[in-house]
């Protein structure tokens, strides 16, 4: 099968994806030629890309799987990404199995992978959706009939709010989510930062410009402003290869120092 016959009705293979890029990054197969060229761009000023990518994918697996072992048995996932294993079902079912889950991506390849991986599978399903669009998100069916908004749900939004740009309001995004979630929910939030280096950002900007995989790297104080109404649990909001929640000594490090694209991550508990 030819990488054009791949792809699904509704994909343009000259504009590149931000779920294609990453997942290029991960060491994946499902990206096309186009995004290649932004990730190995990105490579050659950033050659420590791919391990902030492994560390971003362990901060999710580990956050989620604490926050199931805290009791919550609900997880919305907010632009999923082509599914990569342990998936957060997989993580999440490990701690207990009626956990259920909720896939969310307006991109088609990542829609037409949800279709085969969670056919025939309960307590699961993904949607094509954009997250800039709650109301539509939190009014799908598929969500209102297996999350209980009443009851905590974990709300993710992994190396995702960067690609929201300021005019679209990313604060008040996350507002529409927390203003559903019950006491005891928590959000996760990893984010792309402008303390990453220069030539790192202008390069990514300079590929990326005009399309949807453009990102918008914000402060710390910025990404810490998403977290307004959550109280931050753990080591707080930190570069993702240092966050932990279990003893330090467990903790194998994927990077040392400095990456030159700094991502951080951290969960926020929604008190009563």
């Amino acid at each position: 099968m030819t990488e054009l016959e791949r792809v699904p009705p509704g994909v343009d293979p000259s504009v590149p994806s931000s779920a294609r890029v990453y997942d290029y990054l991960l060491g994946g197969k499902d990206h096309l030629a186009v995004d290649r060229v932004v990730a190995d761009k990105l490579l050659t000023v950033a050659p420590d890309t791919r391990l902030v990518a492994r560390a971003n994918r362990r901060f999710q697996v580990e956050a989620v799987r604490h926050v199931a072992e805290q009791g919550v048995r609900q997880f919305i996932d907010l632009g999923t990404g082509i599914p990569t294993s342990p998936s957060i079902h997989e993580t999440v079912r490990e701690v207990h199995p009626a956990c259920r889950v909720i896939y969310v991506d307006n991109d088609p390849v990542v829609r037409m992978h949800a279709q085969v991986l969670l056919a025939d599978s309960p307590g699961i399903a993904g949607i094509q959706a954009d997250l800039r669009r709650p109301a539509d998100i939190l009014g799908d069916p598929h969500v209102t009939g297996l999350i209980d908004f009443d009851q905590p749900v974990c709300v993710l939004m992994v190396g995702v709010l960067h690609f929201v740009m300021d005019e679209e309001d990313p604060a008040g995004l996350v507002a529409a989510y927390r203003e559903r979630m019950a006491p005891g929910s928590h959000l996760l939030i990893s984010h792309a930062m402008a303390e990453s280096a220069p030539e790192a950002i202008a390069q990514l900007t300079m590929a990326t410009m005009g399309t949807s995989a453009q990102a918008r790297f914000r402060t710390h104080e910025e990404v810490l402003r998403l977290f307004d109404g959550f109280e931050l649990i753990g080591p707080g909001l930190v570069p993702v290869q240092d966050w932990h929640i279990g003893p330090k000594e467990e903790l194998i490090p994927l990077i040392d120092g400095v990456p030159h694209v700094l991502i951080e991550g951290g969960v926020g508990l929604l008190r009563a």
